[in-house]
């Protein structure tokens, strides 16, 4: 069985003070630091970009998890690998066939590739980037915003993704979600395929964040 591997959205913590809250994470047995880049036009908000990166890079050895809500993410590519992320993802919806080729170009940079579906769009369009990525991302939510309510949905989409890894020899395919998580649903989450889990507000509003995070990592 994949180990759990539990990733904070930065962007539910504090910005006043972005680093102490990389470093809480960081103590409390978090496995990734999620940064969601949204740039105001594949999404409505405006988030940060790859200066934040930076700023953050130093402050944390955990794997730095950038998701690129961005329209042309072929032109971030170069800025995210240089700051320090270990970790890309872009979206189909962004990248159309163009994918796959990116993701190599994100490999070519020494990161790690991941492609992203949306929750309107069909997973099996995730099929063709199997044998490229080193993760794939399913969304839980729409993104652009937290504390939205998972998906029901998105169960089905990642027995499929799952499935599909395992008959194509991907057995240890890493298969994030993001958006809705909580510790009543993180369980049925993971035995649907997940192992990579992404928790905003769950982490960062809990009074126990290494509780909460040893919580849904279901230890």
């Amino acid at each position: 069985m994949l180990e759990t591997k539990i990733a904070p959205s930065i962007l539910a913590g504090n910005f006043s003070c972005i680093g102490e809250e990389v470093e809480r994470l960081t103590a409390n047995g978090a496995d990734l630091v999620h940064c969601d880049v949204m740039d105001g036009n594949f999404v409505p908000p405006i988030t940060f970009g790859a200066q934040m990166v930076e700023s953050i890079r130093p402050h944390t050895a955990l794997g730095l998890d950038c998701h690129l809500m961005v329209a042309r993410p072929e032109t971030q590519i170069e800025s995210f690998a240089r700051a320090g992320a270990d970790i890309i993802s872009i979206h189909l919806e962004a990248c159309g066939k163009n994918t796959v080729r990116l993701m190599r170009k994100i490999k070519e940079w020494g990161v790690r590739a991941c492609a992203v579906v949306n929750p309107e769009t069909p997973v099996e369009r995730l099929f063709d980037t199997v044998e490229e990525a080193d993760m794939l991302l399913v969304m839980s939510v729409h993104p652009g915003w937290g504390g939205q309510k998972f998906i029901a949905g998105t169960y089905e989409k990642l027995r499929k993704l799952r499935a599909f890894c395992i008959a194509n020899g991907k057995e240890e395919m890493d298969i994030e979600v993001d958006g809705g998580v909580t510790s009543q649903n993180v369980k049925e989450i993971v035995a649907a395929g997940a192992n990579v889990i992404v928790a905003g507000s769950a982490v960062f509003r809990s009074v126990d964040m290494r509780g909460t995070i040893a919580e849904l990592r279901g230890e």
